[in-house]
């Protein structure tokens, strides 16, 4: 089983870390953009359609990522203060109330928009297919955006079948199974080195009292 939930968060890492790439494409997009707009006063006609495709594709691609590293938002002040357990329990119960419903609906609406936004002949019959942006004059193919969405939301719906199995796991154990990590918060590590030491402190206190009664 840790097999396949690791396979999934290597997946979803291939998936966000392959198109994070996007952020170099979009700053240098953005930073033309500047210059021959403001030095050469000669605005180009795409730069608005390629800040909202490469964004999007940025970030609608790395949610599975962000998922497999347990790095979405939630109420860790609340949270941290629960077992395990209970932590898993909860998780639980909001991915089938939340999670999967929601994620469902936008893979099945996506595949929709998705097949409606390639289906457009924008230049006729014997002209490339696929929808085209009508915000600039160029015409710049909408269409991949539009699919990607389908494929982005089927990586979060198959990442959060892991997370799911991994609160089952929770439940079962007491314990948070183990899961792919490459990056950490500086918090996590934080919390991590002083529980490190706490369990050293509450060790060496044990070995002094265990001494003074061998004394005694």
């Amino acid at each position: 089983m840790d097999n396949f939930l690791f396979f999934i968060d290597r997946l979803s890492a291939w998936a966000g870390k392959s198109f994070a790439w996007c952020i170099l494409i979009l700053t240098g997009a953005t930073s033309y953009e500047v210059f021959v707009r403001y030095v050469l006063r000669s605005p180009t006609a795409w730069a608005f359609d390629i800040s909202y495709i490469m964004y999007g594709t940025l970030f609608m691609m790395a949610g599975g990522y962000c998922l497999s590293r347990n790095g979405h938002v939630r109420g860790d002040f609340i949270y941290r203060l629960w077992p395990p357990r209970m932590q898993a329990t909860i998780e639980l119960t909001l991915y089938f109330l939340f999670f999967f419903p929601g994620i469902a609906a936008l893979i099945y609406g996506g595949y929709s928009y998705a097949a409606e936004s390639y289906s457009y002949m924008p230049f006729g019959i014997d002209g490339p297919r696929g929808e085209i942006s009508i915000n600039s004059p160029i015409g710049v193919p909408v269409f991949p955006l539009k699919i990607l969405l389908v494929v982005a939301s089927s990586i979060m719906f198959l990442q959060g079948i892991a997370e799911a199995i991994r609160c089952v796991q929770c439940i079962k154990s007491g314990q948070w199974p183990a899961r792919v990590h490459d990056v950490e918060e500086l918090e996590t590590q934080l919390t991590k080195q002083y529980q490190k030491e706490l369990a050293e402190k509450e060790a060496k206190a044990s070995e002094e009292k265990e001494k003074k009664e061998v004394v005694q």
